[in-house]
């Protein structure tokens, strides 16, 4: 009995979490950042026309400044990975959105907003690429058995933030004015760095070498990969668009198609929105279970296909029952992609964990891009709801593709 007493706990991802100050302060993090972002996010476009006078057409442009930040990403990536120095990156970076959103939000010229997002609105997107490549070095320093669980919860946490942000958003746009609201989000953005203190000041991260990396060891100068190293990264990066492509699609199209075209009542309209970050949120531990039995690309194929069934149900059903059955096909879709994505992204190019990380993590900046262009030639063209056809045609093409790297020599597992 006191032999069984003794016996080692299993190793548990929540504990993990809980037990380090870097894990544990990361989690608080993406929460903040989560809730500063999806405050502002639905609230924008309405900040440009009610206050700044900009057409309904000037303020969907707002989004083309989100293809910024690939290359932005990239480049504070590489840095990263040649200094080591992830947390002093994604304090500046945290400090750049600050700034930002409190420029914007003071802005007095329709030209201002545009030049701030596109130049340095672009950094604070790299901050959570920092961290979750600084969660990914200590995972890999102290090699431990959950460490996509632990990447899975921290990833959760921006999830929830974006869960509630949109609401706090909403509420203080509507009480004290869109202005207000905007200095809220870059209030939350600065307010990242609290959880972490001091953490990591003047810290070398370590990186794992991998092949065509310089491999030292703790301190050793990493290379800046190749176009050639890349590329199964820039490939899987891709796919991934296509999958999100569909998300600026259904926010700015469904509540109008559920509104408009079927009549559904206020109350239902909102519950068929709400209910895919409720899945999403459940199917995360999930998903990370299920990854290590059948393997995480096996899933990723799983996760794009329920894409092309959750479009297809806003395409072609007409009641709230298909409304609600697409909202929870995409809770499936992100169950799996938000929690594992970035996990498959640092494997695929796992000597460089900052630009794995950052080129991935911007992938949602340019499928708000392509999905908002779709969207709006699309609507257009087909009309609602068959303009949902073309985000499944997306989702497809990235269910194959995911398919093919798979069997490839770059599969994951």
């Amino acid at each position: 009995m006191s032999q069984l007493a003794e016996a080692p706990a299993e190793p548990s991802a929540i504990r993990e979490t809980i037990a380090s100050p870097l894990y544990r302060g990361a989690t608080v993090a993406m929460f903040l950042s989560g809730l500063g972002f999806s405050g502002a996010a639905p609230q924008i476009a309405s900040f440009l026309v009610n206050e700044l006078h900009a057409s309904l057409t000037t303020a969907g442009l707002f989004y083309l400044t989100n293809l910024t930040a690939p290359v932005v990403g990239y480049l504070v990536g590489a840095r990263s990975d040649r200094t080591g120095k992830r947390l002093g990156l994604f304090r500046l970076c945290a400090l750049a959105g600050f700034l930002g959103w409190l420029t914007i939000a003071f802005s007095s010229e329709i030209w201002m907003p545009f030049v701030i997002s596109a130049v340095v609105l672009a950094f604070a997107g790299a901050a959570t690429s920092q961290l979750f490549a600084a969660i990914h070095d200590d995972l890999e320093a102290h090699a431990s058995p959950v460490a996509d669980g632990v990447t899975s919860i921290v990833r959760m946490a921006l999830t929830a933030g974006w869960i509630v942000g949109p609401v706090v958003g909403s509420f203080l746009a509507a009480a004290f004015g869109p202005r207000t609201m905007l200095v809220a989000t870059a209030v939350f953005t600065l307010a990242q760095i609290l959880p972490l203190g001091f953490l990591g000041s003047g810290e070398r991260t370590a990186s794992v070498p991998d092949a065509g990396v310089a491999a030292g060891g703790v301190g050793s100068v990493v290379r800046r990969p190749g176009v050639r190293m890349m590329l199964p990264l820039l490939t899987f990066t891709g796919l991934y668009v296509l999958v999100y492509a569909g998300e600026p699609i259904k926010y700015g199209y469904l509540p109008i198609y559920m509104n408009d075209d079927l009549h559904l009542p206020a109350v239902v309209s909102g519950a068929v929105i709400g209910i895919q970050p409720l899945v999403e949120l459940i199917l995360m531990p999930v998903a990370v279970i299920v990854a290590r039995r059948m393997g995480i690309m096996h899933l990723m194929i799983i996760g794009a296909a329920f894409g092309v069934a959750a479009n297809l149900c806003f395409a072609l059903t007409s009641s709230a029952a298909g409304m609600f059955a697409g909202q929870i096909c995409m809770g499936a879709v992100w169950g799996v992609f938000a929690g594992l994505g970035i996990v498959v992204a640092q494997r695929l190019l796992s000597g460089a964990i900052a630009t794995a990380s950052a080129v991935f993590m911007s992938a949602p900046a340019v499928a708000s891009a392509l999905g908002g262009l779709t969207g709006g030639l699309g609507v257009g063209w087909l009309g609602l709801p068959l303009v949902f056809l073309l985000p499944a045609a997306y989702a497809v093409l990235a269910t194959f593709g995911i398919a093919v790297m798979s069997r490839s020599r770059h599969a994951v597992n």
